[in-house]
């Protein structure tokens, strides 16, 4: 019952006039409506791919600075070694061009 409520109102007090700006192309540069089996370009995948592997990478930094003093210098190595290949794959992943967009 408590969820049927505010999906009445919202029905009923909401209109839906969807503006152009609503059906123009978000983030992936395609129309939203159109077919659904159009062809991608694998660049964009990658893209998201590379974004995610970012993302995580510092989502690792946040712990380790949290508890980076109790880690000490053991800890300083580990994350100093992450880095490093990290870094190893990011120019290595720039010198194949996968990060030049045409």
């Amino acid at each position: 019952m408590v969820g049927i409520v505010p999906q009445v109102l919202g029905r009923l007090v909401a209109p839906y006039k969807p503006d152009a700006q609503k059906l123009s192309p978000y983030e992936c540069g395609f129309e939203a409506f159109e077919d659904a089996r159009m062809k991608f370009d694998v660049r964009y995948y990658l893209v998201a791919i590379l974004f995610i592997l970012f993302d995580l990478e510092t989502a690792f930094f946040f712990p380790w600075a949290v508890a980076e003093r109790e880690l000490g210098w053991t800890g300083f190595l580990i994350m100093l070694g992450f880095v490093l290949e990290f870094g190893v794959g990011f120019w290595y992943i720039w010198k194949k061009g996968a990060l030049d967009w045409e």
